[in-house]
């Protein structure tokens, strides 16, 4: 799949394309990472350890927060470790593409 385009659908909500890339994690798995393998545990909490982070609030929607919790147990992290990490990603990815 490294050369083929990947079509991520319209959702008209947050927690369908959270549905949604979850549902096609394995499909997009290398796309959705910086390296282009799987994050460890490890690499993820070394990562987090020795960033500098600074307490904020999120208002987020209840689905989207329990999906996280439930992906964040399947991965033995805590829920914010996992939120931290896939907003790290994101951002990275959004400051790639406006360069």
């Amino acid at each position: 799949m490294a050369d083929a385009k990947r079509v991520v659908p319209k959702f008209d909500t947050e927690a369908e394309e959270a549905k949604w890339w979850y549902d096609n994690r394995e499909q997009h798995a290398e796309a959705l990472s910086r390296e282009g393998k799987r994050m460890t545990r490890e690499v993820l909490m070394k990562r987090i350890e020795v960033s500098k982070s600074v307490p904020i609030h999120v208002r987020l929607d209840a689905c989207d927060l329990q999906l996280a919790r439930e992906l964040a147990e399947r991965k033995g992290l805590p829920y914010q470790t996992y939120i931290k990490s896939l907003l790290h990603e994101a951002l990275a990815r959004e400051a790639g593409r406006a360069s």
